[in-house]
This record gives C-alpha cells, sequence and structure tokens, in this order.
C-alpha cells in the first residue's frame, strides 16, 4: 500500500510539479501588469478609487520593513506547525507499521474483562481517522478540479499553479477560500475584469455549495455524524480554538459521540431499547468467548484474538437493518 501510495505521489510530482514552478515564475513576473489592471479597475469606482491609488503607489520594500517583526512571528508558527504535521505522520506511520506490539502493550496493562470494548474503540477510531483523511482528500481534489477547469475556461494561463495552491489551501476551514480567491483573481485580471469577476462569483458559489452540502455529505457519510453536528462542531472549534480547533472539529466530534455510544452508563430507571440490549447481550458473548480463547496467551497474541472477535461484531451489527 505505502510503496503504491509513494508511486503515486512521485508520478503526481513529475507531471505536475515543473509546469507549476513554471507557473508561479510567470505569474511573479506578470505582477506589475496584473496590479496596473486592478488599480485601473478599482479606480473606475468611486468607492474604490482611494483603494487605486494606494496600490498603485504601494513600495514593496518599506512593506518588507514595516512587517518584518510579523512576518519572522509567522515563519516560526508556520515552522512549528509543519513540524508538528510531520511529526505526527512519522508517529502515524510507525504506529500503523508496528501496530500489533503497540496494541500487545496497550492491552497488557487494561484488564482483560475490557478487552473487548477496547478493541471496538480502537476499530472504530481507525474507521473516523480513515474517514477524515479520505474526506479531506476527497473536498481538497474537487476543489483543485474546480478551480483548474475555471481558470483554464476563463483562460488563465497560470491554472495548474494556482488549482494546487488552491487544492491544499482547501485544508483550512473558513480561510482556505479567500487564501485561494486572491491569486485566482488576480491571475483572472491578466484576462479582463469580466473574468476576474466571473472567478470572484463562482469561487464564492462553490464556497457555499462546497460548506453546505458537500462537506456535510462526505463527513456526515465517512464519520457518520448528522449534518447539524458536522456544521455545529466546526463553527464552535473556529470559534473556540481558531484554524487549528475547525481542522479537528470533526474528527474529534466524532470520537465523542463514539465514546459517548460505548461507554454510556446505564442510569437507575433507564429502558434499554431492543437493539441496545442485542448489542449488550453481544459483548457479553464476545468477552466469554474471548476469556475461553486467550487463556494463558500473552498480550499481543490476545489482541489480536479480541481485534477479530470484534470485527465480527462489528460486521454483525453492520448486517442488521437500521
Amino acid at each position: 500500500v505505502f510503496v503504491t501510495l509513494l508511486l503515486i505521489v512521485v508520478a503526481l510530482a513529475i507531471f505536475t510539479v515543473p509546469p507549476f514552478i513554471t507557473q508561479v515564475a510567470s505569474l511573479v513576473n506578470q505582477e506589475p501588469a496584473l496590479r496596473g489592471r486592478l488599480v485601473k479597475f478599482l479606480a473606475t469606482y468611486p468607492l474604490t478609487s482611494s483603494l487605486a491609488d494606494a496600490l498603485q503607489h504601494v513600495e514593496y520594500s518599506a512593506l518588507f520593513k514595516s512587517y518584518s517583526a510579523q512576518a519572522v512571528a509567522f515563519s516560526k508558527t508556520l515552522f512549528e506547525i509543519v513540524a508538528y504535521g510531520a511529526g505526527a505522520f512519522f508517529l502515524a506511520l510507525y504506529i500503523m507499521i508496528d501496530r500489533d506490539r503497540l496494541r500487545g502493550a496497550l492491552f497488557a496493562i487494561i484488564p482483560r474483562a475490557h478487552h473487548i470494548k477496547l478493541s471496538r474503540i480502537m476499530l472504530h477510531l481507525e474507521t473516523i481517522v480513515g474517514g477524515y483523511v479520505r474526506g479531506q482528500v476527497v473536498t481538497c481534489a474537487m476543489m483543485a478540479i474546480f478551480l483548474f477547469i475555471l481558470l483554464t475556461a476563463c483562460g488563465v494561463t497560470n491554472a495548474i499553479a494556482i488549482a494546487a495552491f488552491g487544492g491544499i489551501a482547501d485544508v483550512l476551514p473558513f480561510v482556505g477560500i479567500f487564501l485561494t480567491m486572491i491569486p485566482a483573481v488576480l491571475a483572472a485580471l491578466a484576462v479582463g475584469s469580466g473574468a476576474a469577476t466571473v472567478v470572484f462569483v463562482l469561487l464564492l458559489c462553490y464556497e457555499e455549495f462546497e460548506s453546505r452540502i458537500v462537506i456535510p455529505l462526505v463527513y456526515g457519510r465517512s464519520l457518520r455524524l448528522p449534518s447539524s453536528i458536522v456544521l455545529f462542531a466546526l463553527i464552535a472549534g473556529g470559534t473556540l480554538y481558531g484554524i487549528g480547533g475547525a481542522l479537528l472539529a470533526l474528527p474529534v466530534a466524532a470520537a465523542l459521540l463514539m465514546l459517548i455510544d460505548e461507554l454510556k452508563v446505564e442510569l437507575p430507571g433507564e429502558m434499554m431499547q431492543p437493539e441496545e440490549m442485542d448489542v449488550k447481550h453481544s459483548d457479553i458473548v464476545g468477552e466469554a468467548e474471548y476469556l475461553r480463547r486467550t487463556d494463558g496467551m500473552t498480550a499481543e497474541a490476545a489482541a489480536e484474538i479480541a481485534l477479530e472477535i470484534s470485527e465480527q461484531q462489528k460486521l454483525k451489527e453492520g448486517d442488521k437493518p437500521s
């Protein structure tokens, strides 16, 4: 699997990186012309004429000097994010490669009576993480493809570079579309004000389509979350913890709901539903089978048995009509 993914990434890099670098260099060379077109466009309207004057006389050296401290702070933060991301990636890779031994170590410190429930929780967590990653890949790929088609149809010559940037920026909730819109609209201005207006309006429409339909549909299915919970989790995570909170809101919400469902406590007088009674009976049977089959086994071997029983229970639950 890893070799296949590596070959796919290398092939994509071979076909996209050279034109990407060429188009980025072209965008940099076209900056004066793009700025001139934007100045003319803003100068035609009284409300934006002051912005046109400021943009026409902008001096990049003065801007770099005035914002150098902020740039250093931002670059430090960006480096930390990249470092944490790389660390998380290699940690996840290590866990996937050596997961049997790590799972055995975890099972060794947990009482055997809880091994079936623990293995089922781990299976659900794998499903949540895998669904979230697949959802990110789908939404980012959709944004990149849409942006490439839109810019190509509008006659923009730097479509690959901007589409790749848009696909990467789409990982960031709320702000990704605005980061994408700036270079896309500026590049479309090189074609004409009409093309820039079309790109701006269609990107806004796509953002509404993605946030209201694509994200609830994709993540709702993969993470088994209702659409209302998806939207609420994104808003709450972004409000409380910024971009990072919004980025992790969906897997955290899915994990919390799963843990509440798996670790729920029966309250006095609470009536159990028929499906809950079936799950409880399945747990009792599974735990009895697990204790019988793992008598005298090591924790690592017992973990394999627990995972096998949990997978069988999960398949049986999936076969039941909802």
